[in-house]
Order: C-alpha cells, then structure tokens, then sequence
C-alpha cells in the first residue's frame, strides 16, 4: 500500500547496508565483504585500537578508496528528493547505521549517522583540541599522527566495545518521541541500539516498514509491513509526498 508522507507529521527513516549495495560498495559483513580479510571481532575494535591502530586503519581505510570513485545511488537520491517537498510541518529525521557518508552526498538534510563518518578523521586522543576533518586518505600504510599531541588519528567511526556520541543518542531519542511513520530500510534491525528503534515506534502506535533484499527471519512483531525488493525499486514505488 502506497505511503504519502504528507499524511504523518513526525517521521523516521533507519538506513543499515543494503541501501548502498546499488552504489557499488563492498558491504562489511556477508560474502564478498571487506571483512573477510581481516577479522573485525580483533581489529574493529576499541582494544585494537589501542594497540594495533594501524590495522584498524587497514581494516576501514580501503572503504575511503572506494567511495572516491562510487557515489549515492537512486535509493539515496529519492530520499533526499522527499525530505526536500516536505513542509515544516513534518519532521523528517533520517537515521543511518551506515558510515560512507553517501545520504549527505545525495542531499539529505537531518541525518543522524550513527556510528559516525568514514570520512572524517580525528584525534584518538579524547582531551585533544584537534577537530574532527574531513579527509579522504585511507592511511593503510603509514599511521598518521596528531599534528597537536602526537597520538595516533583514527577514523571518525564507532568501533566495537565504544559507546554512540550523547550527540547521536539525543537526537535518536528526540526523533523518536512523537514518531508517527517509522521505515527502516536495508537493515535487519536486529542490531542495537537501533533494533530497539522499531519497538519504540510501535509502542507509539507509529506505522511501522521494513524495506529489505531478504525477508526477516525470523520475524519481527514489531514491523507491521514488509516489503522485500532493491530498495532503489521499491521506494518510488511505495512513497510518494
């Protein structure tokens, strides 16, 4: 059943991996993905971070090499699209598990990324005064360093065994307090903090969607629809404004 957003007022999108699969982009987990070459239970974490920084670079960097040659696809350009023919009076909040920055490429205005921004490099430092930068080198090689303390920089991404930003928490939390249409697209859900995100909604009476390549298994009580399709097919399809 077609969904005009112009019919809800405080609406939420979750975006996870399969959304970006139409850019090209080797997914981390499954296969084929850049996972499979190193083990992320050892060198995507907080502790490797610690004491072997460049293998996380190793690990994430090789994402930054390709998204300088594959963009947003039609999947995030429709998104943006929408949230731009809404009037102030919806709140559209755009929430991504996803680090490869392409919903802000495509033009979505209120994101929330999650688990930060592949492209963006900072201080692992926390008491540092060095400010989060844009930068687009995958630094597999040779470990970069602080210009102000000397401690090694690390990309500006959530590792395992680290806490969301009291930033990214805030605004999830907000966003969802009078959410009357939650989507989630490209994304089991079945990860936390967000797999709590559905149940939240639905505990709203919110309409609850789940937009994804697979079918959930097992199911979801909490999504009241299911639609199984690319999401680059399905949106235009489904949501109109």
């Amino acid at each position: 059943m077609p969904i005009n957003l112009k019919n809800y007022h405080h609406i939420v999108v979750l975006t996870g991996a399969g959304i970006s699969v139409a850019s090209g982009i080797r997914t981390f987990r499954g296969p084929g993905g850049l996972w499979e070459d190193i083990d992320p239970m050892i060198y995507a974490t907080h502790e490797a971070l610690l004491e072997t920084p460049l293998m996380v670079w190793k690990l994430f960097g090789v994402l930054r090499t390709q998204l300088k040659t594959h963009g947003p696809n039609p999947a995030h350009n429709y998104l943006a699209d929408i949230e731009k023919q809404l009037s102030n009076e919806h709140q559209f909040t755009l929430i991504t598990q996803n680090i490869d920055g392409l919903h802000l490429a495509a033009g979505s205005i209120n994101v929330v990324e999650m688990h930060g921004a592949i492209q963006r490099t900072r201080c692992s430092n926390e008491f540092c005064q060095l400010k989060p930068f844009e930068d687009d080198d995958p630094h597999t090689e040779v470990l970069p360093t602080c210009p102000i303390c000397h401690a090694p920089l690390r990309p500006d991404i959530v590792l395992f065994n680290e806490f969301l930003s009291e930033d990214v928490e805030r605004r999830c939390h907000t966003a969802l307090l009078d959410v009357d249409l939650f989507i989630a697209i490209g994304t089991s859900g079945v990860v936390y903090p967000a797999a709590s995100f559905v149940h939240s909604a639905y505990r709203k009476h919110a309409r609850t969607i789940l937009i994804n390549l697979e079918p959930m298994d097992p199911p979801n009580p909490y999504f009241m629809e299911e639609t199984i399709g690319k999401a680059e097919e399905c949106l235009p399809e489904l949501i109109t404004v």
